[in-house]
């Protein structure tokens, strides 16, 4: 059976702005059907925090901590918690609501998607599986986070080696289309991660800091070899392609598209206004 031929965008490492206007514009020009769906990759100049579209600054993030490492600021279209982009390779995957095969509810278009991710995982060597709540607290735990940190736990579907989260995702839908993104770890500064955020006390915050290390993991930490940023995209590339049972064809942004994609960046995610709002 022939497959499907989606574009494949490997954007390198842009500014914060930059790319959450692209994965923005892509899921907008997908809704006009001006293009197919698409995964893109991408990293991070400078490493840079993202917040969860409902999450409050003023509440959550020590924007002092923020500048003090040099890091960049923006906040996602998508939901779900703080995310220090450093160390790791970005996907996104924007695909209509109504693709063949396409769940219709979130938590399940969650598991066909990050098929990808999982055979991506695989071919790095790594035993990773899905993690499914099981009991009533586990549940609830999703329901209301007692965290601002997106890797303190695993959500429906989300990565996990060895009981230890391993990627993170984030997903909206809106026009028709999904747009699901995430971080790829491959590796963790834990101490920069936690001086990002604001706690109720210092005890709280060395209390998580050490229940983290049960939660999440980088890749790096766990591979019996180091793994570079490359060997990953091959890696989660062609997982992608195997999961979605699809061809990935490389694409580049015309010059009309590309001065859409800054003007939008400008507009929206350099605003005071977006990323500080709430």
């Amino acid at each position: 059976m022939r497959k499907e031929i989606w574009r494949f965008i490997d954007s390198g490492y842009c500014s914060p702005s930059y790319n959450m206007a692209l994965d923005e514009a892509l899921l907008e020009w997908h809704s006009q059907g001006k293009i197919p769906p698409t995964i893109r990759f991408y990293g991070w100049n400078p490493p840079t925090l993202s917040i969860g579209y409902f999450q409050k600054v003023e509440k959550e993030i020590d924007l002092e901590a923020v500048q003090r490492h040099g890091l960049g600021f923006v906040r996602r279209p998508t939901g779900g918690r703080g995310v220090l982009h450093e160390h790791e390779l970005t996907y996104s995957v924007i695909v209509s609501e109504d693709y063949p095969d396409m769940p219709k509810t979130v938590t399940e278009a969650y598991r066909v998607i990050s098929e990808g991710l999982l055979r991506g995982f695989q071919r790095l060597g790594l035993e990773a599986y899905f993690a499914i709540p099981r009991t009533d607290e586990e549940k609830d735990k999703l329901k209301n986070p007692r965290s601002s940190v997106c890797f303190d736990a695993p959500s429906w579907y989300e990565l996990v080696v060895e009981g230890r989260k391993v990627a993170g995702s984030a997903q909206t839908r809106q026009k028709g289309v999904i747009l699901q993104h995430g971080s790829i770890l491959l590796d963790l500064d834990e101490e920069k991660l936690f001086s990002l955020f604001k706690y109720p006390s210092e005890r709280v915050k060395e209390r998580m800091k050490k229940a983290f290390k049960n939660k999440a993991v980088a890749i790096n930490d766990i591979s019996p070899r180091a793994i570079t940023m490359e060997e990953a995209k091959e890696a989660f590339k062609r997982g992608f392609e195997e999961g979605l049972n699809i061809e990935l064809h490389p694409y580049q942004l015309s010059e009309e598209e590309e001065a859409y994609v800054q003007e939008l960046a400008r507009r929206r995610y350099e605003s005071e206004e977006w990323n500080f709002r709430r």
